[in-house]
């Protein structure tokens, strides 16, 4: 089964509940987290996530918008690209 992953990049000040709040919308989406990595820097919160969103019934644009939103809400910068945009701007 392949995957459909996308790399989600989340920049802002800390503050509770922004994990909580980005997986909780993964999770009510059917999007998985295949890998997360996540950093304190100064006052600034840093977070990497790969998710798969192969069994997701919500289209890519639809999931940008709503994390745009979340990031608004939450006072973040939240980003999202798909692995193949990656793959195509790193190829050699």
């Amino acid at each position: 089964m392949e995957k459909e992953l996308l790399f989600i990049t989340v920049i802002g000040q800390d503050r509770k509940g922004i994990v909580a709040k980005i997986s909780d919308y993964l999770y009510r989406n059917d999007i998985n987290i295949e890998d997360i990595t996540q950093k304190i820097m100064g006052t600034y919160f840093v977070m990497i996530m790969l998710v798969d969103m192969k069994e997701s019934k919500s289209e890519i644009d639809e999931v940008r918008k709503a994390l745009e939103e979340i990031g608004r809400v939450l006072g973040m910068h939240i980003q999202i690209q798909h692995e193949n945009i990656f793959k195509m701007m790193h190829r050699v």
